[in-house]
């Protein structure tokens, strides 16, 4: 695949907060890559960054092989849905649409014949002399994509493009927008707090905390094999196991967890630096133990919380070592479970994450320090 934008070593400060610390990434040609993180990781000053409304401390941006961390905004030719919309309320939907192909001097004809071509794309055809003020939350923001894509731009960024959206609109909204993006083939960049929404439209997630770029995959290997304690309990719900790593053979390693028994764990080729680890548990690879199931690794627990969410059961247990676990059951394959009972559960080895406890590095330090 060819690489569309390149960010190189980028850092960011802001006097002495560092906002953005050597961040290194590669969008490819018509790819929706989202940038995932909690409030403060610095997402938005990336994004900022690509957009050229931040410049760079250090590193370099490159758009198609051009570096323009030099670059004005519009001197980029990037286009960009804000958070907000930002649609100018004197003009009608198509004099909004039309706005930066005037800006770009296109000859009247040719702006009406691309007014018209995205306005069929969003769907918007017959509310092109209306005003925003006019229209809902989701046509607004239709028109904010179709003014940002008009004049096709090389890069596509959007700031929380769905976040004044209510729940079911955002849903309908996401699937939308990804199908015009994958029509399209328009290189996109998304900016997102919001874990559903990265993995519903996302070809790729950078995930970001503290300024670091903390993994970047696939949804599907994000979700199911993160490489560290953020990302598992960013994306998704997490169970986590303490444990020591007895030893490894053939791509499964032993652990012994708190309670002094021994479960077995694919390694995939992680290297394991220390011997002090977490087995990072999904709640829905989690079964319940029944005769004739084979499952190889097991435990015992007391159940202290039996939740129907509908579609799922969900089982709040907790171990004679006060661990407590998440357990998700389909609604079907549930049986009658109480209160109280003690159950026996189990997974697979294939079916968690070996993680390095990241604790005991930080403890140890704190020890060095203080002697």
């Amino acid at each position: 695949m060819v690489s569309n934008l390149e960010v190189q070593n980028v850092t960011k400060y802001y006097k002495k907060f560092r906002a953005v610390h050597n961040a290194n990434l590669t969008v490819e040609q018509g790819e929706f890559f989202t940038i995932l993180g909690p409030s403060g990781s610095g997402k938005t000053t990336l994004l900022k960054l690509i957009a050229g409304f931040e410049e760079v401390s250090s590193g370099s941006i490159l758009l198609r092989n051009e570096d323009i961390s030099s670059k004005k905004p519009y001197e980029r030719n990037i286009g960009m849905v804000f958070q907000n919309y930002a649609l100018f309320p004197h003009m009608t939907v198509a004099e909004n649409i039309a706005y930066p192909l005037k800006k770009r001097k296109v000859k009247k004809q040719e702006i009406k014949q691309k007014v018209e071509d995205v306005l069929k794309i969003v769907h918007l055809e017959q509310y092109a002399g209306h005003y925003p003020s006019q229209m809902s939350g989701g046509q607004q923001q239709r028109v904010a994509l179709a003014r940002a894509i008009v004049f096709s731009p090389p890069l596509l960024l959007l700031d929380e493009p769905l976040s004044a959206l209510d729940k079911n609109l955002r849903q309908r909204m996401q699937i939308e927008i990804k199908t015009i993006q994958e029509n399209l083939g328009i290189t996109t960049i998304s900016v997102t707090h919001d874990q559903e929404e990265a993995l519903t439209m996302s070809d790729r997630i950078c995930v970001m905390n503290n300024g670091g770029i903390e993994q970047i995959d696939t949804p599907e290997n994000l979700y199911k094999y993160p490489k560290n304690r953020f990302v598992a309990e960013f994306i998704g719900e997490i169970n986590l196991l303490k444990g020591t790593l007895l030893g490894k053979e053939d791509g499964t390693a032993s652990i012994q967890l708190t309670n002094g028994q021994v479960v077995a764990n694919k390694t995939r080729g992680q290297s394991l630096n220390t011997k002090s680890v977490l087995i990072a548990l999904r709640p829905e690879n989690i079964q319940l133990a029944e005769e004739g199931k084979v499952l190889r690794n097991r435990l015992k627990a007391r159940v202290t919380s039996v939740i129907y969410v509908g579609e799922a059961l969900i089982v709040l247990v907790k171990t004679k070592e006060e661990e407590e676990l998440k357990i998700k059951i389909p609604s079907l394959l549930a049986h009658a479970i109480t209160v109280g009972e003690e159950i026996e559960f189990g997974w697979n080895p294939q079916d968690a994450t070996i993680l390095e406890d990241e604790n005991t590095h930080v403890n140890a330090s704190m020890e060095a320090v203080s002697s």
